[in-house]
């Protein structure tokens, strides 16, 4: 029986040092989420403006830009999905590459080649373990994005959207991250990019009620102010998007890091109770070993007399 209690105490000190370090790493993704939170916030702003920006100078001009034109007859898209490097995060990074799964799944149902681009090292992993093959991959950022980074993501992307099909390039981007709604829940979407969906984009971009909204005039040409606007819109999308993903990412951590603190201390309380029944046993165990021993001795004592 004693053997039996050490293997519980021993347990009980390695479940415990687990829940520092879940705890620990809980605390840390708190503290990461709300920062990442105020970085999203930052960028909406920029963001909002100059998809205006973008609006106006597209449907204000008959300019038939590339970038905002789609192809008669598209055959290839690119699909970015965003991940994270870091694992212990629930079910964020599956919830992902299902997303993109699915996505790629429609874009080959309706005869276009899917060329992939992922960022971080989970998605990486899942398509070099497929033998998937990825046209180009990022890591190393994922859980604090910068804009620099959001830059080197988008340039291989626009100079694929800008190249023609023919020579390696694509008619369609797509993006896949997750949305950070709340602390409690996040939400893997996809969403195009390129070509721009005017429609779309005007939604995006319209004025609040009983705001007026600036004339612009375009120098030199409107098709100029698109070349030189539309890959600063892919990369602030981009940026947002990694910024989204990151809040999304440390959020999830959290959350999968309170269940594990609970869940040790629900084990440590279990196994606290199992030791204790086995000691209250050995103590009995004892006492009836010294009971036995005594009366053994008593009627020993009682025969020889």
């Amino acid at each position: 029986m004693g053997a039996q209690l050490r293997v519980y105490k021993r347990r009980i000190r390695s479940v415990t040092a687990t829940k520092k370090i879940t705890k620990a790493m809980e605390m840390i993704a708190a503290s990461r989420v709300v920062k990442a939170q105020r970085k999203v916030a930052a960028s909406t702003p920029y963001a909002t403006e100059l998809t205006r920006a973008v609006t106006a100078v597209a449907t204000g001009s008959n300019t038939k830009h590339p970038l905002t034109t789609e192809a008669e007859n598209p055959t290839r898209a690119a699909v970015l999905l965003l991940t994270s490097d870091r694992g212990l995060a629930g079910a964020f990074n599956s919830n992902a590459i299902k997303a993109a799964e699915k996505l790629t799944a429609k874009l080959e149902a309706e005869g276009k080649e899917v060329v992939s681009y992922i960022v971080g090292r989970r998605g990486v992993a899942h398509y070099n373990f497929r033998e998937r093959k990825v046209a180009e991959s990022f890591t190393g950022f994922t859980d604090d994005p910068s804009y620099a980074d959001a830059k080197k993501v988008a340039a291989p992307l626009i100079e694929a959207i800008e190249t023609e099909t023919a020579e390696g390039g694509v008619d369609e981007l797509h993006i896949v991250y997750t949305e950070f709604v709340s602390m409690m829940t996040q939400t893997a979407i996809e969403a195009r990019l390129l070509p721009l969906s005017l429609d779309e984009v005007a939604e995006e971009a319209k004025p609040a009620k009983g705001e007026i909204l600036p004339l612009f005039d375009f120098e030199p040409s409107a098709e100029d102010v698109l070349d030189a606007l539309l890959p600063r819109y892919v990369e602030s999308r981009i940026y947002n998007a990694l910024l989204q993903s990151a809040a999304s990412k440390h959020a999830a951590t959290r959350r999968a890091m309170k269940s594990a603190t609970d869940n040790a201390g629900e084990l440590i309380e279990t196994l606290t109770r199992l030791a204790n029944q086995a000691r209250q046993a050995e103590i009995t165990q004892e006492i009836s070993e010294i009971v036995g021993g005594a009366s053994a001795l008593a009627d020993a004592t009682a025969g020889s007399d």
